[in-house]
């Protein structure tokens, strides 16, 4: 991450804009050359920050002015686990319905129904389980790519991953068996029941996606900008008070105004305390974080230091 810049928020308008420039050149060359590669490809979104800038990217390098494309050449795909954020969600479908796209909608729920998911507790997170249902998802519409907004930033083991990662029939990754990338050159061969991760914007970070999104305009659930919500200090950490994060005895609610830096299931997305109210305010904010946003707001990557690897490997994205 960033070491603290103590950095004027009235400087902010002369940064260098070259970076996202050569940033956005390389995402839309990686968006064309994954539609060109594969048959069948996807691309996960979510509703959330990095997955509305992949969206947003793409809506560039397909449907540029006078190309006469209305739709993307791949459709959107979003495991819902039934515990999201109902205000990322409304933005999903606003966005879906604005851009005329098709959208694939797994829901855990149905994994669940069918046995293929089982929980040890009705209240246990279902963020883990996510990848059954991706997988099931992936046989059952057959794609051979899926296209999302990992960053290399986020995490050791996504640090570990090359811009089109391999997976193998199972969906399984395995960090020895990744495949070169000299001079931008992707070996996407696949054997039967194969298919590829593509990460377009694998090199930018956290910083670059918020300049990015500043720049682009690009809208987000509100959930990422600062307002007044009702929490609870847990571990270190501040536990939104939701019906499925409820409080537990001895703990205190309290309210507070926060922000999310990411968003994702709901028993294991926190937010932080802040005042940043728009994405220039985030920008500032966060030329001075020294912690990740993952690790300054996931439960679940909290359990150990291979938490999110063991993940990966078992199919998650």
């Amino acid at each position: 991450m960033n070491a603290p810049t103590p950095l004027d928020r009235l400087l902010l308008p002369e940064l260098d804009a070259a970076q996202l420039d050569a940033l956005e050149e390389e995402a839309i060359f990686i968006l064309r050359e994954t539609a060109a590669a594969f048959e069948r490809p996807a691309l996960l979104f979510s509703g959330g920050k990095d997955s509305c800038v992949v969206l947003h990217l793409a809506q560039k390098a397909f449907k540029l002015a006078g190309s006469g494309r209305t739709r993307l050449p791949f459709p959107l795909l979003h495991v819902d686990t039934g515990h999201n954020f109902p205000e990322v969600i409304e933005v999903r479908d606003q966005l879906v319905a604005e851009l005329g796209e098709k959208l694939v909608v797994a829901h855990l729920e149905d994994s669940i129904a069918r046995g293929s998911v089982r929980l040890a507790s009705p209240d246990e997170s279902r963020n883990g389980h996510q990848s059954v249902t991706l997988m099931e998802a992936v046989e059952e519409h057959r794609f051979d790519a899926l296209i999302g907004g990992a960053r290399r930033d986020e995490e050791k083991a996504r640090a570990k991953e090359r811009i089109l990662s391999h997976r193998d029939g199972f969906g399984q990754w395995q960090p020895k068996n990744q495949r070169p990338e000299l001079w931008t050159l992707f070996n996407t061969r696949l054997k039967p029941g194969e298919h590829m991760r593509a990460f377009p914007i694998s090199n930018w970070t956290e910083l670059d996606v918020w300049l990015y999104i500043a720049r682009e305009n690009i809208p987000l659930p509100n959930l990422y900008f600062a307002h007044d919500r009702q929490v609870i200090r847990r571990k270190g950490l501040l536990v939104p008070l939701t019906e499925v994060t409820p409080v537990q005895p001895g703990e205190t609610v309290e309210t507070a105004e926060v922000r999310f830096r990411t968003v994702g299931d709901m028993t294991c997305t926190c937010p932080v305390e802040s005042d940043a109210a728009d994405a220039t305010a985030i920008v500032a904010e966060t030329l001075q974080v020294t912690v990740s946003e993952r690790g300054a707001t996931r439960m679940d990557d909290r359990t150990s230091d291979a938490s999110m690897e063991r993940r990966k490997k078992e199919g998650y994205f």
